[in-house]
């Protein structure tokens, strides 16, 4: 399946578009591989590699409308397809203060819609979202220096979602030594 989204993603340009780090593609298979690295599920792993697929809050570049749901799930899976669309939708400001929350109260951008999340999702959307920012600390010094303080508060704040393996990473990249 992994593959076949590489490929995929290649025909729509994500090796082409400028992404910090390099591309587009370049980042996604990082973030897939740093998934990969902390223990993730397949489908959490795929979804790390499609992530963009919808454009993101913080990354307006999309590279399939969300009327192609359907055809992402057929190349990816649908569990990792609605792991990247709850991604995609996620209100950041809305959304993270109170992720780590079983009552958090989870803001969909496409739809307006606010409610809340089970726990596999609240650590799918953590998990995918530590991933993305350490790549992009790692590639890109003015962004860690802009945003580490707040992200490594953020994950410290979600650590209770986060694997250990993926919160040392946190603490590594984002933390002062």
């Amino acid at each position: 399946m992994a593959d076949r989204a590489v490929a995929w993603l290649r025909e729509l340009g994500a090796r082409d578009v400028t992404h910090p780090g390099g591309t587009l593609l370049a980042h996604l298979e990082r973030v897939q591989g740093l998934l990969a690295s902390w223990g993730a599920r397949p489908a959490l792993q795929r979804a790390g590699l499609c992530h963009a697929f919808y454009g993101t809050d913080g990354y307006p570049t999309a590279l399939l409308p969300l009327t192609r749901r359907a055809d992402l799930a057929e190349v990816i899976g649908e569990e990792a397809e609605s792991i990247v669309y709850l991604y995609a939708a996620c209100d950041r400001a809305a959304s993270y203060p109170t992720l780590d929350r079983a009552e958090a109260a989870f803001r969909d951008r496409f739809t307006g819609r606010v409610h809340s999340l089970p726990e596999r999702s609240r650590r799918d959307l953590a998990g995918l979202s530590a991933a993305n920012e350490l790549d992009l600390a790692r590639m890109d010094p003015a962004f860690r220096a802009a945003w580490g303080g707040e992200l490594l508060a953020l994950f410290g704040r979600l650590r209770g979602l986060l694997g250990e393996p993926a919160w040392r990473e946190c603490q590594a990249v984002l933390g002062d030594g």
